[in-house]
């Protein structure tokens, strides 16, 4: 299985050959009749796909799609747990799509560089917890993804105009829970680090032996999913597997070309290896809404996420909302803002220690996060490369417990540049809807 999966990335990757690139006709592999297909099988508005930096073309009788994006950046952070890092977070995404007749087929891969671009398996984040490094779970810190974050196939079937049935699926995907994945999000597209209610909300974007089938008819997607419950260990280098055994469903709606929501909810079994018997049963719902503007565009998202992590008969409860926004306005400016307001465990208090592993992670008290943050392009080409500076800055409130260990006012401030093609789907897409 492992085999078989590099050979499907570095074929698609093969495949991808920039001087070979012609203007394809339509763009059928990114939209649905309920909005435009995002990370996996979801949904963000069908307006989204008029500000993508997508690369489009055609290879033969295949449609060959090319996004990435990478952070070059310098988080400094304030307080006693505040920490330094230069590091760079990064991915990349080539995409096959061959279609004929109602048939269509996609193959889809995503790299990461973040194994080497991230050392010692974390970069800074005040008061993210989640997985582990090195043995110990990661406290004020984020994991880097993996190598190879995707590897999958979707087939569909269109019945009519408005009428569609899919299949997606592969060794490593993403299934049926959750909003749009952080990394993907346009009302994220932005700000270079992750969200802190990441495990309450998507972090099953990168999951192993994923099958998703579902349906989308006018406005609605429906979906399930089957996939393998645990997350990825921290080698990130390495292709996992894993039998299904975690099950999810999802319902999208996209009443408007400006605006889609989801509700989803799964069960997610022996979810992380440093604590075997621990399931959860996650429930979320977003609102993602994309306006398309003279010079530049808008995107929100209100996002809620739910954990309830059963273990030993005991069960503890985590609420995450979030909501963030990104306006580009006269083409080369950003502004965003992400406010954050989650539940954290008592891992918090002990930090990156052995004594962290036998602490019940049980809910102390709600943090805060507040980010604003700017950037202009800087350097552009026709198509291949866009390059941004821009710098974020983070306050934080925290309950009078935490401020026993995190001081009484921690800061966060990052400066980047951003690096990502500049694209041709932007345009095309207005064209095709008379803009």
């Amino acid at each position: 299985m492992r085999i078989v999966s590099i050979v499907i990335a570095v074929l698609t990757c093969l495949l991808f050959v920039p001087n070979g690139f012609a203007q394809m006709p339509g763009m059928t592999a990114m939209e649905n009749s309920a909005g435009t297909i995002s990370s996996g099988t979801s949904i963000e508005p069908a307006a989204v796909a008029e500000s993508s930096t997508m690369i489009h073309g055609s290879l033969g009788s295949w449609t060959v799609m090319f996004h990435a994006n990478a952070f070059v950046l310098d988080i400094q952070q304030s307080g006693p747990r505040g920490g330094d890092k230069f590091l760079s977070t990064n991915w990349m995404m080539p995409m096959l799509t061959n279609q004929w007749g109602p048939h269509s087929l996609t193959l889809r891969t995503m790299l990461s560089l973040e194994p080497a671009t991230v050392t010692k398996r974390r970069y800074p984040l005040l008061f993210q917890s989640g997985e582990t490094a090195f043995g110990l779970p990661i406290v004020d810190g984020q994991h880097p993804h993996n190598l190879f974050m995707e590897i999958a196939g979707r087939y569909d079937f269109d019945v009519n105009d408005k009428t569609r049935l899919f299949l997606y699926g592969g060794p490593l995907g993403e299934p049926a829970l959750g909003p749009t994945a952080f990394p993907h999000r346009s009302s994220a597209s932005e700000n270079p680090v992750a969200m802190l209610g990441h495990h309450m909300q998507d972090s099953t974007h990168l999951s192993y032996s994923v099958i998703t089938a579902g349906i989308s008819a006018g406005p609605i997607q429906l979906e399930a999913s089957t996939f393998h419950g645990q997350e990825p260990n921290e080698n990130r280098w390495y292709i996992g597997t894993g039998k299904p055994d975690s099950y999810s469903a999802r319902l999208s709606v996209a009443p408007t070309r400006e605006m889609a929501g989801q509700f989803s909810m799964g069960r997610i079994n022996n979810r992380e290896p440093h604590e075997p018997g621990l399931d959860t049963v996650r429930m979320t719902a977003s609102i993602h809404h994309n306006l398309t503007l003279a010079s530049g565009s808008l995107a929100s998202s209100v996002i809620w996420g739910r954990n309830n992590d059963m273990i030993d008969s005991e069960e503890r409860i985590f609420n995450a909302y979030a909501l963030e926004s990104t306006l580009n306005f006269k083409s080369r400016n950003w502004v965003w803002t992400r406010i954050e307001n989650l539940d954290k465990d008592r891992t918090l208090l002990f930090g990156e220690t052995p004594e962290a592993l036998e602490v019940e992670e049980t809910p102390i008290g709600r943090v805060q996060a507040y980010s604003f943050g700017y950037e202009r392009d800087i350097f552009r080409t026709q198509l291949w490369a866009n390059v941004g500076l821009g710098f974020q800055f983070t306050t934080y409130g925290l309950t009078n417990e935490m401020k026993t260990v995190y001081g009484n006012s921690p800061k966060s401030f990052v400066v980047f540049l951003h690096l990502r093609p500049v694209g041709n789907m932007a345009a095309h897409m207005r064209a095709m809807h008379g803009h």
